[in-house]
């Protein structure tokens, strides 16, 4: 398999060769804007841009695993928004369906304008339940192949410039993925054995790393020891089985990662394309780097920043943490997890984390990120308060 693999990224990458730096008579890049993001769990760029004429600033996450760009249908209906049927489906990991759209529309960033694009429309309801923060949409391919984007992870900044040549920072490392709209790059994995795939490359992905279950059985790399444990994830479509375990190694050019969080996705619906594709890398490995998204050349550039040595996220609590009209509740306990032991309950709202009664849920999940502490927990069930004392389990 790994032979394969080899040859067939060795023809692809012929097929989108170019030059790094462009020719002689290319016209240099130039910095169009600046503009601050934020940084969601695992990673997850957050942008805030104006829609067509609509004055109010709406929130967008920066994804190289999307092949457009989105719109909430919930922002659609607040706003009015008109929109037609686009004779197109989007293939998720929990279901395909159709989707309306917003044709010649505008994204407005500060000292950016975007125009002439196709807005597609989505639920993305469960990701404002998840982030804790409302999402009205997502930036694919159909803006990143228009400009050379620099992420910078250490500042916190996106810088937007034209087409051309691009003057790269002093020790930056060129991937060359290919570019189906999505970024596809060699990965090689080891656990049990050493193995090869293809990967997505997607900032969208509030995760370290995933595969597909089919890959998973074809490959056999896992260690027969790995006992994965059970989680829930949110996908198009509704609620998907997932699993969770940790690798030996995984490799993404010369960076080598070890003890790798990685997930197990059951891709009934082959979202991710296997056998071409076997799984993706998600934003809590590239956010590790500041990230060069050069789409005209085929390139992304990575250099290593302050958050290259972070430590993975190892602790396992089965449950999902939501916010629904201001509360933070509880739900998807895994039977058997810490949080099922601990006696949790579904739709349990959080009312503090170790006496923290004011957090986020990007806070509450960082208070229980430490395998084998006991975290105070104080819920309220049907209106009546509980402590609760959880001990953070830990991924194997």
């Amino acid at each position: 398999m790994k032979r394969k693999v080899l040859i067939l990224i060795a023809v692809l990458a012929i097929a989108a060769s170019g030059s790094a730096q462009g020719s002689n008579s290319e016209a240099k890049a130039q910095l169009i804007t600046k503009v601050p993001f934020e940084q969601l769990t695992g990673g997850v760029v957050l942008l805030k841009a104006l829609f067509n004429d609509i004055p109010d600033t709406l929130n967008f996450v920066l994804d190289t695993g999307s092949g457009a760009i989105s719109l909430d249908s919930s922002t659609v209906e607040e706003f009015h928004i008109v929109n037609y049927p686009s004779g197109k489906t989007i293939r998720g990991i929990a279901g395909v369906k159709e989707v309306n759209f917003v044709p010649n529309s505008s994204l407005h960033l500060p000292g950016l304008t975007v125009d002439s694009m196709d807005f597609y429309i989505n639920n993305y309801e469960v990701l404002t339940s998840v982030y804790g923060v409302k999402i009205d949409g997502v930036i694919g391919y159909s803006f990143l192949s228009r400009y050379i984007v620099s992420i910078d992870y250490d500042s916190l900044f996106l810088k937007i410039y034209t087409n051309g040549v691009y003057k790269y920072a002093r020790g930056t490392t060129f991937l060359r993925p290919v570019f189906t709209a999505l970024p596809m790059h060699y990965l090689e994995v080891r656990d049990e054995r050493e193995v090869a795939l293809n990967g997505y490359l997607d900032t969208g992905a509030g995760l370290s790393f995933l595969v597909t279950s089919e890959f998973l059985k074809d490959s056999a790399f896992l260690k027969k020891k790995r006992k994965p444990v059970s989680i829930k994830v949110q996908g198009l479509g509704g609620k998907k089985e997932m699993a969770i375990t940790i690798i030996k190694e995984l490799q993404l050019g010369p960076f080598k990662f070890r003890r790798v969080p990685t997930n197990i996705l059951d891709d009934e619906f082959n979202a991710l394309s296997y056998p071409l594709v076997g799984g993706l890398v998600g934003n809590d490995i590239l956010r590790r780097f500041n990230v060069v998204l050069n789409y005209d050349k085929r390139i992304i550039a990575v250099k290593p920043n302050s958050r290259f040595h972070d430590p993975f996220d190892y602790s396992y609590t089965g449950m999902n943490l939501y916010l629904e009209n201001g509360d933070i509740y509880i739900d998807d306990i895994v039977k058997g997890s810490p949080a099922d032991k601990a006696g949790l309950k579904n739709r349990d709202i959080i009312i503090a984390v170790n006496n923290d009664f004011i957090g986020s849920i990007t806070s509450y999940k960082n208070m229980m990120q430490e395998p084998g502490e006991r975290v105070t927990l104080i819920i309220s069930r049907k209106g009546t308060l509980k402590k609760i004392i959880l001990k953070v389990g830990q991924i194997h």
